[in-house]
């Protein structure tokens, strides 16, 4: 499995450096996109603008107009469920999951 790096626009100093796996069904909708990738943002939400500017179009289909993470759209840090300003750590695993749903 290959692993891009990716580096946000954030602020000047350290900026973590976090893994980040993304679904199948995401990564089917942008041809090339990885399943992991290798990040370097401080939250949650430059970690979306990252994939965006790697991906365009990628940040429209996991955030809204609010902006927040969209209804079914689930982004797990650490094993915790996470907002667009939840910060990240230095070495963070992120897990951005599309809900299943039917009826």
């Amino acid at each position: 499995m290959s692993e891009d790096v990716i580096n946000s626009a954030a602020a000047p100093g350290p900026v973590p450096t976090v893994s980040v796996v993304l679904s199948q069904a995401l990564i089917s909708l942008f041809p090339g996109a990885s399943m992991r990738v290798t990040v370097t943002a401080a939250t949650v939400g430059e970690m979306i603008d990252a994939l965006d500017a790697r991906w365009p179009g990628m940040g429209d289909r996991l955030r809204d107009s609010q902006p927040s993470v969209r209804r079914h759209i689930n982004i797990f840090c650490d094993g915790n469920r996470t907002q667009l300003a939840t910060p990240l750590r230095e070495g963070a695993s992120v897990f951005v999951l599309t809900a299943v749903s039917g009826g």
